[in-house]
């Protein structure tokens, strides 16, 4: 008899359901449908990359590290000379200052040596500029430093924002020296604009500050205003030198350590020396006193300086440049007088008649009137202290008659010369004797009165200078008066009891006549580096 209880069967798996069978087959069509668009996109890609086959490779792109591995020898032209080069091809390194992609196919850049630009067009021609050369130069960042060859090209128009705005260049090659490594700071156009376009345009431009220039120094002195600044500031030295070195003088070069506070204590930087401390020379005029005591007869210095003074004024720095000079008066230290006139305006006329071009491109930035001094047979305007300080008195002012000038009555005199003499530059002799330092002559007919001046430009003091005092016992009773120590200074002291010539000298700030004659409206402008209570970096 059959068992009743046998095991049951399982049920075997199902196959897919139609729905499924349905969604598999789309899926896999769209998969089908997207690999042929896929195949047919490259396809295409690859024929018109065909047709566009970059043959300006060459041409292009990011040269090696500068290692000065080889040296062709070849000829690298100034943009300042370009307008003169119509028809050549010529090889420039320059900055990228500002560039323009029109399209695909046209880029223009505008390059920058210095104090000059102009424009380079980059188009795309055949078997010569491809687009992909034209794209990667429109990528490249603004003062990214390029190396460019290029053909010359007369403009039919001046081209605007271009200073050599005759002629262009035609690039044919345009190579990556050196790139930019993060942001900038600011743009230099934003760096270069006037202070009045700032204020009356209705655009929303940056306005750079003068401690945002400072922090970023470097990129601020790339501007073609700070770029004349300083040529124009190295003219100086140079004019000085020249007029000095034609005049029988010799430049010497001071120690900047002092062993004393030289003439007074409050505004000398104290600094440790080994096991004692010593002092920044706050003018070279004890070296240059004692170089004419040791028969140099004419000096000169071109060097730092260094005042201690708590001034955080548009004028004040606590390091600046000296233009030091010191000689033997024969006669009259008025002979002191005339020789410092005619150094200034050897620098005055030596910087309109060869520095027009630097002049004019601070004024685009800083606009300001022409400075102006008197070339006629009268002569540089000369007033004594007394009738500077009437002529203040009759405009209203409250001084005393042997009170120093504060700085906006120094101003306000200013103004008033101009207005009456029509000059911007003058000296002011004769100063009162109480308000000059103890090395200082007294005059011989009124003890109260000194042997001292003065020169102004735009009304206020670039010049402080004296005929000194080379009789030691003098010297010693007029230290003494001025509370400082004759012993602290016995070397100084001593150099007169040898027999010293009677002499006299003037010092001059650098960076001041810079400020003044440019009307900067800030000495920092005209300082590199500038140093003050509130500044050591950079």
């Amino acid at each position: 008899m059959a068992d009743s209880n046998t095991d049951a069967v399982p049920e075997q798996p199902t196959g897919p359901s139609k729905s499924e069978l349905k969604k598999r087959a789309k899926a896999a069509e769209k998969e089908r449908k997207a690999a042929e668009k896929a195949a047919k996109q490259a396809e295409i890609a690859q024929q018109q990359a065909a047709n566009e086959v970059d043959y300006s490779t060459e041409f292009y792109g990011v040269l090696p590290l500068h290692q000065s591995q080889s040296r062709p020898r070849r000829e690298r032209s100034q943009i300042s000379t370009l307008s003169s080069r119509d028809g050549e091809t010529i090889l420039i390194r320059a900055r990228v200052q500002t560039s323009r992609a029109k399209s695909s196919k046209l880029l223009f850049l505008n390059l920058r040596q210095r104090t000059h630009s102009v424009q380079a067009v980059l188009m795309v021609d055949p078997e010569r500029i491809s687009k992909q050369m034209v794209k990667w130069a429109s990528g490249l960042a603004d003062e990214s430093i390029v190396l460019v060859e290029g053909l010359v090209k007369k403009s039919p128009t001046p081209i605007q924002g271009a200073t050599v705005s005759d002629v262009e260049i035609d690039v044919n090659q345009i190579h990556l020296i050196s790139g930019i490594d993060g942001r900038l700071p600011f743009s230099l156009d934003d760096a270069s604009r006037p202070e009045a376009e700032i204020e009356s345009s209705e655009n929303q431009f940056n306005r750079v500050l003068i401690d945002t220039r400072l922090n970023n120094r470097v990129v601020d002195l790339r501007t073609q205003t700070n770029q004349a600044v300083f040529k124009i500031q190295a003219a100086v030295g140079d004019l000085f030198r020249d007029y000095l070195s034609k005049h029988g003088f010799i430049e010497i070069h001071s120690p900047k350590l002092q062993g004393a506070a030289t003439e007074s204590g409050a505004s000398v930087f104290k600094v440790s020396y080994f096991k004692g401390n010593a002092y920044l020379a706050q003018s070279p005029q004890l070296a240059k006193q004692m170089a004419i005591a040791a028969d140099f007869e004419r000096v000169y210095e071109i060097g730092p300086v260094f005042r201690a003074e708590d001034s955080n004024t548009y004028r004040h720095m606590t390091e600046f440049i000296g233009l030091d000079l010191e000689m033997v008066v024969e006669e009259h230290y008025h002979e002191v007088m005339e020789t410092l006139d005619g150094l200034f305006l050897s620098i005055f006329r030596g910087l309109r008649d060869n520095y027009q071009h630097e002049i004019e491109t601070v004024r685009r930035q800083f606009p300001a009137e022409e400075f102006k001094w008197r070339e006629g047979p009268e002569g540089t305007l000369r007033l004594t202290h007394r009738e500077a300080v009437q002529m203040l008195i009759d405009d209203g002012v409250e001084i005393g008659i042997t009170d120093d000038m504060n700085t906006e009555n120094e101003k306000r005199l200013g103004r008033l010369v101009k207005a009456k003499y029509d000059t911007d530059y003058f000296i002011i002799d004769k100063f009162p004797m109480e308000i000059r330092p103890f090395y200082t002559m007294p005059d011989p007919e009124d003890p109260s009165v000194s042997n001292s001046y003065d020169f102004f430009m735009r009304g206020e003091e670039i010049l402080s200078g004296a005929q000194r005092i080379h009789d030691p016992g003098l010297l010693i009773e007029k230290m003494r008066s001025k509370g400082v120590d004759p012993d602290s200074m016995k070397s100084y002291v001593d150099a007169f009891r040898m027999g010293c010539a009677p002499h006299g000298g003037g010092g001059i700030g650098l960076e001041r006549v810079i400020m003044l004659f440019l009307k900067l409206n800030n000495i920092r402008r005209a300082s590199l580096f500038p140093r003050d209570p509130k500044r050591l970096d950079p």
